[in-house]
């Protein structure tokens, strides 16, 4: 099974992840150039070599009308925060401001208006509409959507509004973009069967960002990273941001420790921090990340559950349907007996950590369900491939699925049942062409 490991035992930002994923990439200054053609507004992505400890990796700088990022993200998070020092210490503020300095709520926006020498925001309508807009498939499109979605939520709690409300400064909004469409790209190049991410490391102590002083990790990582494996080390300061924990959050199908792989390519994507120890000695700010083979396949799913003894068998089987449409690994129905002899339904859902609060808010919406019981379980699980076969008839798509020993075929039905009609034959004439 093709795996992807990302081991974060310096935290992860979205530059990180896609300098790490760009080392393993076949053609990384390719990459790159349609990066920078894919039409993100004023945007251009450059790749530079990093030497950090000893060890060589990769950066990445985002331009935005020309200029890097960080002078942008200075500029901006100043004039918001007065009683800064302009001489403040910009390494231990640099990924914070990054990714947090550019979020404004809706009703603070006209207060602050005039006094940003004409520099504007962005809501996520505006972002939709720019990641829509781009030259990209509408898989990655949706991708990119779905792990911008996950950092405005998170900061519309943060900030106690809307997502409509939550705006972003542009020029934060681009470089965002920017990283996680690049790694919503490479990942998509890449193709691994299963991604894998060790526990990550947040950091402790607080970062200063234009609203004030908070506590890392901050208010909307903490929020991403909610049932994901974290620990606070002996590094202070913020060592992964919402950018870097909403791809991970959104693309790892597993947090654990790296398990028996035969590892074929190692990248090493270079923070532009940097952080020491208390005798001085440097520790190496990166993300590595591993591809290569491993073979049997195991992991952790999350089973929701509630009885039902109010809603007709039409009513569940609806809810069943909305709650796979919407992401679910498996959803089922069993009859039970409730008390006092009521006849009932068993309701089970088996989902990911990542669709778990999608799948309980739709079984709340789509059930007569008060409550609902989660329960962590390990299962094994067969890798699984999809190849064309070409008959005579017309192409058949046949699943694989192995491990364990084992190797089992099967045709898609869909397929067989469209060719028996298209020839007039019956499906085992099909199924013996294969």
């Amino acid at each position: 099974m093709r795996t992807l490991y990302f081991e974060c035992n310096m935290g992860a930002a979205g530059d990180m992840l896609m300098s790490a994923l760009l080392e393993i990439c076949p053609d990384p200054d390719g990459f790159i150039e349609r990066l920078n053609n894919i039409g993100i507004p004023d945007v251009k992505v450059v790749r530079r070599n990093v030497l950090k400890c000893g060890i060589q990796g990769t950066g990445v700088d985002v331009l935005i009308g020309g200029v890097e990022e960080d002078e942008h993200m200075y500029e901006l998070s100043h004039e918001h925060d007065h009683n800064r020092n302009r001489n403040h210490d910009h390494n231990n503020d640099h990924e914070h401001n990054r990714d947090h300095s550019h979020i404004h709520e809706r009703d603070h926006e006209h207060g602050h208006g005039h006094e940003h020498g004409g520099h504007s925001h962005t809501g996520m309508d505006e972002i939709r509409g720019v990641i829509n807009g781009l030259g990209i498939s509408d898989k990655i499109k949706a991708d990119v959507l779905a792990v911008y979605n996950l950092i405005a939520e998170a900061e519309s709690r943060a900030h106690g509004r809307s997502v409509e409300q939550i705006h972003f400064h542009e020029v934060g909004a681009m470089d965002a973009v920017a990283d996680i469409t690049g790694v919503c790209m490479l990942i998509d190049e890449l193709k691994p069967d299963r991604i894998v991410t060790s526990k990550i490391h947040v950091g402790f102590g607080r970062v200063r960002c234009a609203h004030g002083l908070l506590p890392v990790p901050a208010p909307a990582t903490a929020y991403i990273l909610r049932g994901v494996p974290t620990y606070g080390g002996a590094v202070e300061g913020e060592l992964c941001t919402p950018t870097g924990a909403a791809l991970l959050k959104y693309f790892t199908d597993e947090f654990a420790d790296l398990g028996a792989m035969s590892v074929s390519k190692i990248g090493y994507g270079m923070g532009k921090r940097s952080f020491y120890t208390e005798g001085g000695v440097e520790i190496l700010s990166a993300v590595r990340v591993m591809l290569g083979e491993s073979e049997d396949k195991t992991d952790n799913v999350i089973m929701l559950s509630c009885n039902i003894d109010d809603m007709t068998g039409e009513r569940a089987g609806f809810a069943v349907e909305r709650i796979l449409a919407g992401g679910a690994l498996d959803a089922y129905t069993a009859p039970i007996y409730m008390k006092k002899g009521r006849p009932g339904i068993l309701l089970t859902v088996i989902c990911d950590e990542r669709t778990k609060d999608d799948m309980v808010r739709l079984i709340f919406k789509h059930t007569t369900t008060l409550g609902i019981r989660e329960l962590r379980v390990g299962r094994y699980v067969l890798s699984r491939s999809e190849e064309i076969v070409k008959t005579e008839y017309g192409d058949v798509r046949v699943k694989k699925s192995f491990g364990y020993g084992v190797t089992k075929l099967k045709a898609e039905d869909d397929d067989l049942k469209r060719l028996a009609v298209e020839n007039d034959l019956a499906i085992t004439d099909i199924e013996d062409k294969l």
